[in-house]
């Protein structure tokens, strides 16, 4: 989940990153979604930044957050997760 604020917007750049990813590993094993922390209570602690967050989450439960966009630490978040 790229966690974003409305007056950042969504990483943009990031999403051709997990496109590659998930084209390599199969779609069925990696889900990409935005969520504006502004509207999602639960997300309030990410609020005020203006660094991205990426939140990975598998059987419902957060496993990894990178700060940034560090796209050699988020592939090998990825592939770690997987």
């Amino acid at each position: 989940v790229d966690a974003f604020q409305s007056w950042c917007g969504p990483c943009k750049t990031v999403v051709d990153l997990f496109r590659k990813i998930r084209n390599e590993v199969g779609s069925d094993l990696l889900r990409f979604a935005g969520a504006e922390v502004d509207s999602i209570d639960a997300l309030e602690k990410y609020r005020g930044k203006c660094e991205p967050v990426f939140l990975f989450y598998a059987g419902g439960e957060l496993v990894a957050v990178v700060r940034g966009v560090n796209a050699p630490l988020l592939q090998k978040t990825i592939l770690e997760q997987l």
